[in-house]
This record gives structure tokens, C-alpha cells and sequence, in this order.
């Protein structure tokens, strides 16, 4: 291992994913030097193990369930999907693995990509280890900002190694369909896999050590979604955990806690997540390797006045586009710090604060039903100490649902803080709810009085027509 170079930057970023990528955008755009380092394929987790590749198997699910609820429609939709032809579109939204495009963006940016492993090496320096051994030293002038995501995290199961369990990783680029798969998990990851497994012909058996699905939702999302599931033909055992792990013969063995055996062809652990931030050198500036990195809302780490945690390394909000968020906002402080701006906009909602991982996160999980929720639940309100005010309506009061699909199973609540007249949060679930969320973000990221979201008149007969109801239920 021998150095060979050394340059010096504004500007560098450990990570080429969404988030790294949006860090270095900004930062090019702001006219500062940037550098961007990369271990695996340009475009990141979210390209290749993730959103993309998830939503390409899940979107043929969940278009064939719409379809067998529309009359006249039902009966040309009754036979099973085209496995193959879904796991090969899957492959194209990947674009097989191969990040040509996403090397020709970053590239079309003006910034300079390493191709390596990065690591930290004292303030304002990383060393990259390149393919070939050859380092390469890196010095910022102004900010190095840490963008490297995370990885699965498996239980502590004796000879879980020699199973080969699938991770999300395994689970988003299978080539071919299991015929029995354990999914071992009940949040988005482990609804989402057995909404698309089922779907594509595989018996799914979901145990869920908890008592619900979708537990950072409200409680009426994860009962929908398992209803579905379980009509779907999903075996969902909820309160049990994995005892044992094993692989003879091919067939992975599952033990319970309630001493069931099940047998399956392939188990997908989907139980959370770690920070890749193990071999990174944080040691060398003095954090803990591993460790999620606390930052400001300015996504800079505290302590110093150079390093920033951008995307899930910061464990601020696990999600693609919160992490962008968060690359744009770190973006415009690095760009407004090295131009010797006196003060940042850091105030909530400011130009320098990334004021929605704490208020205003969205998300959708793409189950059938989808589930899409954004800001506060009820009970994190309530735990906040707001005065709220739930409001409940049932889709079945709309007409657009009716007309999208017979039988239209869905709810919506919002949370009205009660001092302020806003809302802290919405959620929606149902089919085609992913699309309708977006208007509530604005709402609650916006903070838009109830009075004024009355002049938001919905287009009729549309889904959105559920904003009425939720308003006319609140006025009474």
C-alpha cells in the first residue's frame, strides 16, 4: 500500500449515493471544489439494493391488485404475474448493476470522483484506498461530510452465517422467485418484501416479534396492511420471535418461541439497520467507530467546525429523500460558511435548517393498501405534550374512491394542534394514497391553518375529496 498523490479540495464527501450525491451538487453549484468518494457503485444503496428495485418488483403487485377491484377489468387480471418478466424490468431499473450513468452525473457536475475505500485521518483529511492499493490523500479546506448510509443488521442467532440469509440487499436483486420465504420483520422493509414475494407466487410466512405491523405508524396502518396480507394468503404470526436458524439439504429451518419448525427456501431478515461508519476513521478525530453521528439541524457534528453527517448516518430520518433534504440544507451551510456568512439561517424552517426531520417527515410504504403518513401520530403529539384533536374519516366517504376501485378499503386521520389551529401530522392509507401524501406534507410543513386548508377546495371525484371530509369532521 504506497501513496501516490495528494490534492487538496473545498469540498469532500465520503459516499456517492442520493445523499452524497445531492452534497456534492450543492457545493459544485455554490463554486466550490468538491470531491466525492465511493467504495461500491455510484448512485448508492436507494439505486440498487432499495427504493428502485423494491418499488420495480412491488409496482406490477400492487397495479394487478387496483385492477382486480375495477369492474369490467377484474377478469383479465385473475392469472398469476409474469415473475420473469418482472425480475428482468427490475434489472433494467438497476441498470444491472452497472453505474455508468450515475459516474456520467456526477461527473457532468464538476466533481472529481475516487473510486476506493475513504477514511478520515485526522481533521479535514481522508485517505482513499483505491482497487488497485494505491492511497491517495484528500484535504477539504472547508468541510468533509459523511454520506455512507447504512447496512442490515442481522440478530445474534448461532450459525446464522451458514444459512445465507437474505438482507434487503439479497431480497431487491433475487433472480429468481423462492417458493417459500420466511420474512422475518414488521416494518416497511418486511411488509413491503411480502407484498411483493406474495404477489410474484411465493408462500410468505411473516413473523413479527412485535404485535403489529408498521409500529412507527398509526395503529389503524398496520392493521389494514395486515388484513390485506393476510388475505393475499400470507402466513403473519405476530408476538414470535426466531429461536434457531439452519440450512440441510438446501432448506432453511426456522425455529420459534411457540416451537413451530417452518420450513422455507430462503429467510429474509429485515430488522433494522446499522450505521456504515465502523471503518471510516472516526477514531482519528476522536468519535466512536460505528456510532450514529449527532449533528445540528445544520447537519454539521458538534465539536467541530468542519465535519457534517448527512443522510441515515445522522439516524435523523432513514429515508432517501430526508436524506437529500438534508444534503441540500448541509449543502447551503458549507457553501454559506466558506463565503464567511456572519449568520446562518438556523432558526426552524431557515435556509441552513433541516427543520422537517423533526417536523414534517413523509413517507410511503407500498403495500396494498399503501400506507403514507407525514409529521407527528396521535400518540407522539400526545407524548410531546400538544393539545391535539385526532380527526378520523373512512375513505368509503369519498366518491373518487368509489370510483377507483370497487370496495375501497382506506383511512385518514390528522392531528390538529388545538393552540395553533395546524397540523402536526397526516397519515392515509389505502390504494394510491402514495400520490395524495405530498399535499399533507405541504400542509404540515407549511403550517397552513385549518381555516385557510378550507379554501383548498379538492377536485371532485377525486381521492383528495378525503381533505374535505377530514375538514368538515373537524368543524363538526
Amino acid at each position: 500500500m504506497t501513496e501516490t498523490d495528494s490534492q487538496m479540495y473545498d469540498v469532500v464527501v465520503l459516499g456517492a449515493g442520493p445523499v452524497g450525491e445531492n452534497v456534492a451538487d450543492r457545493t459544485r453549484a455554490a463554486g466550490l471544489s468538491t470531491a466525492i468518494v465511493e467504495s461500491e457503485l455510484v448512485g448508492g444503496e436507494c439505486s440498487y439494493w432499495a427504493c428502485m428495485p423494491s418499488k420495480a418488483l412491488l409496482r406490477p403487485a400492487l397495479a394487478r391488485a387496483d385492477a382486480r377491484k375495477v369492474p369490467g377489468l377484474r377478469h383479465l387480471v385473475e392469472g398469476d404475474l409474469d415473475a420473469p418478466a418482472v425480475l428482468a424490468h427490475r434489472n433494467d431499473v438497476t441498470s444491472h448493476w452497472k453505474d455508468d450513468g450515475q459516474v456520467a452525473w456526477v461527473e457532468g457536475t464538476g466533481t472529481d470522483l475516487y473510486r476506493g475505500h475513504g477514511r478520515l485521518a485526522g481533521p479535514r483529511t481522508v485517505t482513499v484506498t483505491g482497487p488497485d492499493g494505491e492511497v491517495t490523500t484528500l484535504t477539504a479546506r472547508h468541510a468533509v461530510a459523511v454520506a455512507t448510509g447504512t447496512r442490515a443488521r442481522l440478530p445474534e442467532l448461532p450459525g446464522l452465517a451458514d444459512v445465507r440469509p437474505w438482507t434487503s440487499r439479497e431480497a431487491t436483486s433475487a433472480q429468481s422467485v423462492p417458493g417459500r420465504l420466511v420474512v422475518v420483520g414488521g416494518g416497511v422493509v418486511a411488509t413491503e418484501m411480502a407484498t411483493a414475494y406474495r404477489a410474484l407466487g411465493a408462500q410468505v410466512t411473516l413473523l413479527v416479534r412485535g404485535k403489529g405491523l408498521l409500529p412507527r405508524m398509526e395503529p389503524f396502518a398496520g392493521e389494514l396492511v395486515a388484513e390485506a396480507l393476510t388475505e393475499s394468503g400470507v402466513d403473519l404470526r405476530t408476538g414470535t420471535n426466531v429461536t434457531a436458524v439452519a440450512r440441510a439439504n438446501g432448506t432453511v429451518l426456522v425455529d420459534t418461541d411457540h416451537g413451530d419448525r417452518i420450513e422455507a427456501d430462503e429467510i429474509l431478515f429485515a430488522t433494522g439497520r446499522a450505521p456504515r461508519t465502523d471503518d471510516i476513521g472516526l477514531d482519528t478525530v476522536g468519535l466512536e467507530p460505528g456510532s450514529w453521528l449527532s449533528v445540528d439541524d445544520s447537519l454539521r457534528v458538534p465539536g467541530t467546525d468542519w465535519l457534517y453527517a448527512v443522510g441515515d448516518s445522522n439516524h435523523r430520518a432513514l429515508l432517501t429523500h430526508q436524506g437529500k433534504y438534508q444534503a441540500r440544507i448541509a449543502g447551503a451551510a458549507i457553501a454559506a460558511r466558506a463565503a464567511g456568512v456572519p449568520l446562518l439561517e438556523t432558526d426552524p424552517w431557515g435556509a441552513h435548517a433541516a427543520t422537517a426531520d423533526h417536523a414534517a417527515v413523509p413517507q410511503v410504504v407500498f403495500t396494498d393498501p399503501e400506507a403514507a403518513a407525514v409529521g407527528l401520530s396521535l400518540a407522539e403529539a400526545e407524548q410531546a405534550g400538544r393539545q391535539v384533536r385526532a380527526v378520523d374519516v373512512e375513505f368509503s366517504s369519498v366518491a373518487g374512491a368509489g370510483l377507483y376501485a370497487a370496495g375501497y378499503r382506506g383511512h385518514a386521520r390528522m392531528v390538529v394542534d388545538l393552540d395553533r389551529e395546524i397540523l402536526l401530522g397526516v397519515t392515509f392509507v389505502g390504494p394510491g394514497v402514495g400520490e395524495l401524501i405530498h399535499s399533507a406534507t405541504i400542509a404540515v410543513a407549511g403550517e397552513v391553518p385549518v381555516s385557510r386548508l378550507w379554501h383548498a377546495v379538492p377536485s371532485y371525484p377525486t381521492l383528495s375529496e378525503v381533505w374535505l371530509r377530514l375538514l368538515e369532521a373537524y368543524r363538526g
